[in-house]
């Protein structure tokens, strides 16, 4: 299960995990799809007092045809947010978000019409690059007391981040959506089969214990260990005070003796058998619903696939293991307004429904990520028909660490999860294997 996806689409990749295609839920192929919400003539009022503005808006999303049917479930309020205003859906279905903004500037130089983009973190600092994106800073304006109460219903870092990291000149360019943060899913049935309690925090040397209890007791695996940079690398990272990026993203730090460590510890897993092969294919909700594995990582996006196989019941979310430090990373949507926009004031009332609890809510209860609302995320909404803990996964958003998103980010991304895949699959020395992608960082970064 990979980063490159978690937060690139709404729709289907929202519902199910990255995964080593360009979205999960979404197939190999780059064609799009779109449908109609809203506009239905019907009076309504939004939360700012009611929109007067009409016209048609344009949203494009990192996904293919299948997310589009999902985002259906939710506009079922734009009509009445925004009456006099229809909004059209498209889905590409890219490789990378590198390739994902390459596409879109191809359609924008051939006259297409695009108004609003959801992108992940990781696609925040390419499409700025790019000069595709209007500022905000007048719309948040007009706007002010709406987005303000916005932001005080958001993880408190939100709004720095998004001007440390996807701000190359001080100006607004997006509005932070929903987000993923990274815990453990724990299976309660296989914990109590071994005779073992679940533990509400835990350290390197506990998990590495209780793993070959479980593996002596029961059979089962313990832990599915992988090298996608989100889901794999930066969790074992963040737990031991390490990153692949200083905190301001300018150096590289991935040869660090934390990251070292942490590295040597997740091959421990493999080694001793308490985790599968890596490279290999295949579906950790599924080998849990079979009693085959113990824990998994994820951030909620799990938790659809789980409903499907009937294995909510006895399933918790865990802290990470932690080693030097408590971590876990994080990654967020946002929605900016390009530059080409042929009708930014529509295409503004569109980011405000998307800032709406009403919007919030019904992401809550289809969505694979977490409302960026702290109230909607604590509500039933979110909460309801997945497994204990859920909230921990806002929790987490207090001591996270964003990850990357440079403007190289997609060959980044790349040159981390073969450092890491080598590393624990035993075919380079971890600390080999980090030293060569640390220099593969500092050439792509220009240091």
């Amino acid at each position: 299960m990979r980063r490159r996806t978690l937060l690139a689409g709404l729709g289907s990749a929202m519902l199910i995990p990255p995964s080593a295609m360009a979205l999960a839920g979404c197939s190999d192929d780059s064609g799009s799809s779109g449908f109609t919400a809203g506009g239905d003539g019907k009076p309504g009022a939004n939360s700012s007092g009611g929109s007067k503005v009409t016209g048609e808006v344009n949203f494009l999303f990192y996904g293919d045809a299948a997310g589009v049917k999902d985002y259906q479930k939710l506009f079922t309020k734009f009509a009445a947010f925004a009456p006099g205003i229809t909004v059209k859906v498209t889905g590409i279905a890219a490789k990378t978000w590198a390739d994902f903004a390459n596409q879109v500037s191809t359609r924008l130089a051939g006259g297409q019409t695009i108004d609003v983009i959801q992108i992940a973190t990781e696609g925040q600092a390419i499409f700025a690059s790019k000069n595709l994106l209007e500022p905000l800073d007048p719309y948040i304006q007009k706007d002010q007391d709406y987005v303000d109460e916005y932001y005080k219903d958001n993880p408190p870092k939100f709004k720095d981040w998004m001007q440390q990291h996807a701000s190359p000149d001080g100006k607004t360019y997006f509005i932070p959506g929903s987000y993923n943060t990274m815990a453990l899913y724990v299976s309660g049935k296989v914990f109590q089969k071994a005779g073992v309690e679940i533990p509400t925090e835990w350290t390197w040397d506990e998990f590495l214990q209780i793993g070959k209890t479980i593996k002596e007791k029961t059979g089962a695996y313990f832990h599915a260990a992988g090298a996608g940079q989100f889901t794999d690398v930066m969790p074992w990272l963040t737990n031991n005070g390490a990153s692949i990026l200083n905190e301001d993203w300018t150096e590289p730090t991935l040869n660090t003796p934390q990251a070292i460590e942490a590295l040597t510890f997740a091959k421990s897993l493999v080694d001793l058998g308490l985790s599968p092969k890596p490279g290999g294919t295949y579906d950790a909700p599924t080998l849990m619903a079979q009693g085959k594995l113990a824990t998994f990582g994820g951030g909620r996006w799990p938790t659809p696939p789980l409903r499907k196989l009937n294995a909510i019941e006895g399933v918790q979310m865990v802290p990470w293991p932690k080693k030097a430090t408590e971590g876990s990373p994080i990654g967020w949507d946002a929605w900016p307004i390009l530059k080409s926009s042929k009708n930014k004031d529509a295409a503004w009332e569109l980011i405000k429904y998307f800032m709406t609890p009403d919007y919030g809510k019904l992401f809550a209860v289809n969505g694979g990520a977490v409302p960026g609302r702290i109230s909607v995320a604590n509500s039933d909404s979110f909460t309801s028909d997945a497994p204990a803990n859920m909230p921990l996964l806002v929790k987490l958003a207090d001591i996270a660490t964003p990850v990357p998103g440079i403007a190289r980010g997609a060959e980044a991304q790349t040159a981390v999860e073969q450092a890491w895949l080598q590393g624990i699959s035993g075919t380079t020395d971890p600390a080999k294997a980090l030293g060569n992608a640390q220099t593969k960082l500092q050439g792509l970064m220009g240091s």
